[in-house]
């Protein structure tokens, strides 16, 4: 079987989808990622054949760009996503008005421009190599396009709780209850546009695959109609070093302290007051290891003589030797800590971070603060209470054993080789 994966150039959607790449071919598949020129050397570092397509593009600096422009009411800042993804996070708010303007915002300032580069090389490359499979995290939407173009069953791999998804379910309840002639579909036209160019015509499936594939245990996932299969997370951060302290137990409780890679790699600050969290913990009797990129470590006044900062380590060695993480609530930090098991101190703010800061609290393994509100006082009670409380680690416990429960990426592949099967188009003899 061919498989080829598609993703946007920003490694927090790309990384969480190469064990699934690796786990199709161990299995004896053959596998391409596309992506975009200059993110090539991330795939090819991974040990996967890439194909660069189209033209670069900063995903970041594109958002940047595009966001300031949204109608006030599009975007709330304090939840992190834009409208009409936002329903995802209060579903109260789904109204045909709000999410109908919502799509149609988000279509010209998201979508089109984020696609349009990958969109004719993807395609060509598709129906030169016809791709039995095609999986793609959500906002890589040339990949649904290029889908129907060569007759490939595909699917959505998800970097995050699935607001695509259920934004989009809400999205269709309501238009099915309009009138007829008002029932106006703006990401379903645009796709619709690109499936016609290429002899086709538009079907739910370019939204939303034909199946999902989602990396959150049963607690952390949004309740869904689409077809979804899950699959256990598996940490992998990109080329990665284990440094020699390391190498044995903590003597003191350990905290984890990091806000990602990502916001950094594009030339972005921290949300979060990193300052004011470690002089929240400076007196306490921890080893705080804080991952702190050199720009964001000049910002710094003081360093806690209990502090040990480090530009990057390897997320998966450091999980098992710490009692305490405190981070952004990114979908892979998150994850990863998940795993061994460790309590953690969520500082929520960017797209689906809070939605997913407030599952995890709901659950009862975490605490969610937004990151706006994440001062001295604050973050220095909440994590005394995840260190000193059983119950914290009972429960991180307890998703720990969920996250374990679900299939390996190795386990899922002869399920995705009998959907395949079942949703590519017939081959021409």
């Amino acid at each position: 079987m061919r498989v080829l994966f598609v993703a946007n150039p920003e490694k927090a959607h790309v990384l969480p989808m190469l064990p699934l790449a690796w786990a199709l071919r161990t299995a004896g598949h053959e596998v391409r990622v596309a992506c975009t020129p200059w993110f090539a050397d991330v795939i090819t570092q991974a040990g996967l054949t890439a194909v660069p397509v189209g033209r670069d593009y900063d995903l970041w600096e594109l958002l940047r760009r595009q966001m300031h422009t949204l109608p006030d009411w599009s975007y709330r800042p304090e939840f992190g996503l834009p409208a009409p993804y936002d329903v995802a996070h209060d579903p109260a708010t789904a109204e045909w008005s709000r999410l109908s303007e919502g799509y149609a915002g988000i279509v010209d300032l998201w979508h089109k421009p984020a696609s349009f580069p990958m969109i004719a090389d993807l395609v060509r490359f598709a129906r030169s190599w016809r791709p039995d499979l095609i999986l793609w995290e959500p906002l890589a939407m040339a990949a649904p396009i290029a889908a129907k173009a060569c007759g490939a069953a595909h699917g959505r791999l998800l970097w995050s709780v699935d607001v695509f998804g259920s934004t989009r379910e809400h999205f269709r309840r309501l238009r099915d209850e309009q009138p007829p002639g008002e029932r106006s579909d703006p990401l379903g036209e645009w796709l619709g546009g690109y499936a016609r160019m290429y002899g086709g015509e538009f079907t739910e499936d370019m939204v939303t695959g034909h199946f999902t594939i989602d990396q959150l245990p049963a607690s952390l996932r949004l309740e869904s109609e689409l077809p979804t299969l899950p699959m256990r997370f598996v940490p992998y951060g990109g080329p990665a070093v284990l440094p020699t302290w390391l190498w044995t137990a903590p003597e003191r409780p350990r905290v984890a302290l990091t806000m990602g890679l990502s916001s950094t790699d594009h030339g972005a600050g921290y949300a979060v007051d990193v300052q004011g969290v470690l002089d929240s913990l400076a007196d306490l009797d921890l080893e705080i290891v804080a991952t702190v990129a050199e720009d964001e470590r000049k910002k710094l006044a003081r360093v806690p003589a209990n502090a040990r900062l480090v530009p990057y380590v390897p997320l998966h060695a450091l999980a098992p030797t710490c009692s305490l993480a405190i981070h952004h609530a990114g979908f892979g930090t998150l994850l990863t800590m998940a795993q061994h098991p460790v309590p953690q101190l969520l500082l929520p703010w960017d797209f689906d971070a809070p939605l997913l800061g407030r599952r995890a609290a709901e659950q009862g393994g975490s605490i969610a603060i937004e990151a706006d509100r994440a001062t001295v006082p604050a973050v220095r009670e909440a994590a005394l209470r995840l260190l000193g409380e059983p119950v914290f680690q009972d429960r991180a416990t307890v998703l720990r054993d969920e996250l374990h429960a679900l299939p390996t990426p190795n386990e899922l592949v002869p399920r995705l080789v009998e959907l395949a099967a079942a949703f590519r188009s017939p081959r021409p003899q």
